[in-house]
C-alpha cells in the first residue's frame, strides 16, 4: 500500500466534493451544509494532501504499521462523521443521537493523528 499517493487521491475526492458543495451552496444560496463544507476541505483535502506529501518527503516515515493504521483511522473517521454531520445539519437526525456517534469516529481521527505525531517524532529525530 503506498500511503502517500492514498492520502493525495482521496484528498483530491474530497476537494472534487468540496468544490461541488461550495458551488452548490452559491447557487442555491443555501448554506445549511456550510459546516460540512468546511469539514470536507479541511479533513478531507487539506489535511490529507499535508499527509501525503509528508509520507512522501520524509524517508522511512511510511515504514511499519503506524501509517497503515493512521491511514484507515482517518479514512474511516472523516467518511463517517462528515456523513454524520451532513445528515445533522440537514435535520435528518437529531443531535442527542447523532452526538455520541459522531464523537467515536472523532476519536478514530484523533488516534490517526496521534499515531502520525508519535511516527513523526520517531523517524525524524
Amino acid at each position: 500500500m503506498n500511503i502517500s499517493r492514498g492520502f493525495l487521491v482521496i484528498g483530491s475526492l474530497y476537494l472534487l466534493v468540496g468544490i461541488g458543495l461550495g458551488m452548490h451552496m452559491g447557487a442555491s444560496g443555501d448554506h445549511t451544509l456550510a459546516p460540512v463544507h468546511a469539514h470536507i476541505n479541511l479533513l478531507g483535502f487539506a489535511v490529507m494532501s499535508i499527509f501525503g506529501l509528508a509520507y512522501r518527503l520524509i524517508p522511512g516515515l511510511a515504514e511499519g504499521w503506524m501509517p497503515k493504521a493512521h491511514f484507515w483511522l482517518h479514512q474511516i473517521g472523516a467518511l463517517i462523521l462528515l456523513i454524520g454531520l451532513t445528515l445533522l445539519m440537514l435535520g435528518k437526525v437529531e443531535e442527542a443521537s447523532i452526538g455520541p456517534i459522531l464523537g467515536i469516529f472523532e476519536l478514530f481521527i484523533l488516534a490517526g493523528t496521534i499515531l502520525w505525531t508519535v511516527n513523526l517524532w520517531k523517524r525524524t529525530a
